[in-house]
């Protein structure tokens, strides 16, 4: 009996094959550059550029300058264009970069550590004066920024800067940036350990070396010996936290991977100790892990903090001991919890040789040229040649006798920079905003000056510690979900149906004491005019029901919605 013929089989759909690029990582061999700012950085590395900035742009002008330049490695020497005036927050999204930007330039002003001599200050507060329209803002990772800097001017701030020891390079771009520091390093009575050695090695090894100047984004460093916990360590890409050893004595604990954005991780510890003078080698280490293994593919995935997430402590510290350092670290205790929530070193301070330092409020980081040279002469005056910079956009003079005190304290005080802050003054930051971001979406600067302001009129008594941190868009400069009320700019419908600068509002953030995100009320944003209204209404109801003892933060965790709207 014949067979049956059979049907031939029905063809399978041949699938189309990608090459997996995976997520451009240089030690899995992936060098193709994978989008337009690795390309440009394959093309030329960034810190040549100071070089045509030097011979061609600052003679020819800004129209001379190349657009990669422009946008890109320009950067690597501290410098950004600015908004162009009269853009408003719905346009930036929309138009093109070349139609944000304006002729002008901000300029970044490298200080490691915050630390920076009364002649320095002096020098950066006439630069402002010369150069800058004035401008010049405290940041939250203790530099100083400039405004209105036309590309002509340039090579010439550089060689004022770089006479006094200052310099721009790798302020910005995908670089490592400033190494934050305690701004009491070396002089609080309660320190740990003093990084400031560390911090110097690290900028003589590496600041300006092409070891690392080429990262797939940027690369935030803090080391501190406080134990007030005062640089944020928790958000930056690698963190060195002063701890005491039971065998060893005063060393740091490792932290890496943190970072906000618009993706927020908290870094993580990897249970090591580190001696400070190990701290650089092991510093090269964290860095060049993610120089290699970085993800370069995606430039919102091409931060340390994706790679940590995805491998976890356990893995990155073996990759570190492994492959970059080639011995074991000593495993090691975490850092104790501070017992103050303020951290910022405002008031007078007792430093360990006697003498006293005295730290004080500019309004969220907002003074100018004028005022830093009144501050260095004020400092002078009162015996002090050393001044510096904090996280939370504050400044500190160092070195002051104890008869010279109340002078120095009444001369800021003429100042309006007050070492007796109320809370709100105390507490408030803001990003750069619209005024000169192109990022931004919404004002920062005016607005938390005018909040405090108000707060202070309508609670003078209020004196809880309590953040509140005012960010133009969602890139988090400001660190908006680490405070206790976090402002995040965005453009809102007010009671009119009209569409108006406002914020998405986020509650109970924090650092250092129980360190975590801000919660977010669904559906609630506030206007910039309902502003005060608002803070004034949660931190009323927060007094109203709060326990005793208990912070902003833990009760913003509790509180009913209600409460909070």
């Amino acid at each position: 009996m014949a067979a049956t013929p059979q049907k031939p089989a029905a063809a399978t759909p041949r699938r189309k094959v990608s090459r997996h690029r995976g997520e451009g990582q240089w030690a899995a061999g992936h060098h193709t550059p994978l989008n337009g700012n690795e390309q440009f950085k394959k093309d030329d590395d960034g810190l040549n550029v100071r070089t045509r900035i030097e011979t061609i742009y600052s003679k020819r002008g800004f129209d001379s300058i190349d657009p990669n330049d422009l946008r890109g490695r320009m950067r690597w020497w501290g410098l950004y264009t600015q908004r162009r005036p009269g853009i408003d927050g719905g346009k930036t999204a929309v138009l093109e970069p070349e139609e944000l930007d304006d002729e002008y330039f901000m300029l970044r002003v490298r200080i490691d550590g915050g630390r920076l001599t009364t002649q320095q200050l002096r020098v950066i507060g006439e630069i402002s004066q010369e150069f800058a329209r004035g401008t010049a803002d405290i940041t939250d990772r203790q530099n100083v920024q400039y405004h209105w800097i036309r590309i002509e001017d340039v090579p010439e701030i550089w060689n004022r800067l770089e006479a006094v020891g200052l310099s721009t390079t790798e302020a910005c771009g995908d670089t490592p940036r400033v190494v934050i520091g305690s701004p009491v390093a070396g002089i609080a009575e309660d320190e740990i350990i003093d990084g400031s050695s560390a911090i110097d090695e690290i900028h003589r090894r590496f600041i300006g070396s092409k070891e690392f100047s080429n990262l797939p984004r940027k690369f935030k460093t803090a080391i501190s010996g406080s134990p007030l916990l005062d640089v944020a360590h928790e958000i930056n890409d690698v963190a060195f936290v002063g701890v005491h050893h039971p065998e060893h004595g005063p060393g740091f604990d490792l932290w890496v991977g943190g970072g906000l954005s618009t993706n927020p991780k908290i870094g993580v510890r990897l249970g090591a100790w580190v001696p400070l003078a190990e701290v650089p080698d092991v510093w090269a280490g964290v860095i060049g892990i993610f120089r290699d293994y970085g993800y370069r593919r995606l430039r919102t995935r091409a931060r340390l903090k994706f790679l940590v997430a995805d491998w976890g402590a356990e893995k990155f510290r073996q990759v570190l001991e492994d492959e970059y350092l080639g011995r074991k670290l000593v495993d090691g205790p975490a850092p104790e919890q501070p017992v103050q929530q303020w951290r910022d070193h405002i008031g007078v301070h007792r430093q360990k040789d006697g003498r006293f330092y005295v730290g004080f409020a500019p309004r969220v980081g907002r003074v100018d040229g004028a005022t830093l040279t009144k501050i260095a002469d004020l400092a002078q005056a009162h015996g002090s040649g050393r001044v510096r910079t904090t996280v939370e956009q504050k400044m500190i003079v160092l070195d002051v006798e104890e008869d010279k005190v109340e002078s120095l304290v009444e001369g800021l005080e003429a100042l309006d920079l007050t070492a007796r802050p109320s809370s709100f003054r105390r507490g408030t930051m803001a990003c750069t905003g619209i005024e000169f971001c192109k990022l931004a979406i919404v004002e920062t600067k005016q607005r938390g000056s005018q909040l405090i302001d108000e707060l202070e009129r309508r609670m003078p008594d209020f004196d809880e510690p309590i953040t509140i941190n005012l960010n133009g868009c969602p890139n988090a400069c400001a660190r908006i979900q680490v405070a206790d009320i976090g402002l995040k700019g965005q453009l809102v419908v007010n009671d009119k149906g009209e569409q108006v600068e406002g914020y998405q509002v986020h509650l109970g953030g924090a650092l250092g004491l129980e360190a975590g995100f801000g919660r977010k009320v669904r559906g609630l944003k506030v206007t910039s005019e309902e502003l005060p209204d608002y803070v004034e209404r949660v931190l009323k109801r927060f007094q109203a029901e709060r326990e005793d003892g208990e912070r902003f933060a833990t009760w913003a965790a509790r509180a009913s919605e209600e409460a909070l709207s």
